[in-house]
């Protein structure tokens, strides 16, 4: 599967890039968020929930771990897995109810996760680059490929 990347000048561009992935979801997807603190996970993640049509606030559920959301018939959970101190930690919130749910799972820290996470069909690095972010793109199937296309189909990719 073929890596990508494309430059994100500020954070309305890596809004944008979150908007493009939501056209690109062709319906349940895992997507791991990779970079370190500052880097625009979050950012990506209201993008992602906006090119969705979810016009409420968007929090980051550092201390929750997660926050689930509703648009429209679609679901989507937004995971930061920062503050966990161990993966077992995941059961307790009931992650494997979230598994048997029809959604979008956007997760950021999942190397907090391993073990207990499904596998991702789409994983995003992200890192300063700059003044600016690089976003890389490591899909892992079919649904991850047809989520980078529709992100890196215009001139930002290379």
């Amino acid at each position: 599967m073929t890596v990508a990347e494309c430059f994100l000048g500020d954070e309305r561009e890596t809004a944008g890039l979150g908007a493009r992935i939501a056209a690109g979801c062709p319906g349940d997807a895992v997507i791991f968020l990779f970079g370190q603190l500052g880097t625009g996970k979050t950012t990506l993640v209201r993008g992602v929930l906006a090119g969705l049509g979810y016009r409420g606030r968007v929090r980051s559920p550092t201390y929750t771990l997660v926050e689930p959301y509703t648009v429209g018939r679609r679901q989507v959970f937004h995971f930061d897995l920062y503050r966990l101190a161990d993966p077992e930690e995941l059961e307790y919130i009931g992650i494997r109810d979230y598994e048997s749910t029809s959604a979008i799972w956007l997760v950021e820290w999942p190397e907090r996760g391993v073990g207990m996470l499904p596998a991702p069909d789409l994983e995003i690095h992200l890192a300063h680059q700059g003044l600016g972010r690089v976003a890389r793109f490591e899909p892992r199937t079919r649904i991850g490929s047809s989520i980078v296309k529709a992100c890196t189909s215009d001139r930002e990719a290379r």
